[in-house]
């Protein structure tokens, strides 16, 4: 089983219910009854829950930051020679290399890692994959053309964008 920061979350949320059910619950008792002292413990494990609740949230976000995001571009390419895909019967392939994928590649959004910024003459940015990028430069004059890679070196002065 993949974990993914959806599933962290899904577990958070529980974990705040969970947390609010255990408060009302101990709140329901009267102050000074025999029942309100013995539910010490249930407070102190709903205290605990929520703390977990925010650490599942917190790894959740840190999750993400590591998964590689896929460019989720309308239509799939070859990840080494971008816009060269062929389909036919639910079978894509490559016309330069000949690599085969049992599925309609082209036909469906694509699942290959960012692994660009692409900023077009008006500002507006897009994130991309190598493929893409392959076509991006040939159609978009005037990129700029960040490979993520760099863009920390690139922000430090360390480097500068591929154009």
């Amino acid at each position: 089983m993949t974990v993914t920061p959806a599933h962290l979350r899904a577990l958070a949320n529980r974990a705040e219910a969970l947390t609010a059910e255990v408060r009302a619950l101990c709140d329901s008792t009267s102050i000074g009854s025999p029942e309100h002292d013995a539910l010490a413990a249930a407070r102190h494990a709903a205290d605990w829950l929520a703390r977990g609740a925010e650490d599942l949230l917190r790894s959740a976000q840190d999750l993400t930051a590591v998964q590689p995001q896929p460019c989720g571009m309308p239509w799939g390419v070859c990840p080494e020679h971008g816009n060269t895909l062929s389909s036919r019967a639910g079978v894509s392939t490559c016309r330069v290399c000949r690599r085969d994928w049992a599925y309609d590649r082209l036909g469906q959004p694509c699942r290959e890692p960012v692994t660009w910024k692409v900023i077009d003459r008006s500002g507006v940015e897009t994130r991309m994959c190598d493929g893409h990028v392959l076509g991006a430069r040939a159609a978009a004059a005037g990129s700029t053309f960040i490979r993520l890679d760099q863009a920390t070196a690139i922000r430090h002065g360390e480097g500068s964008p591929t154009v």
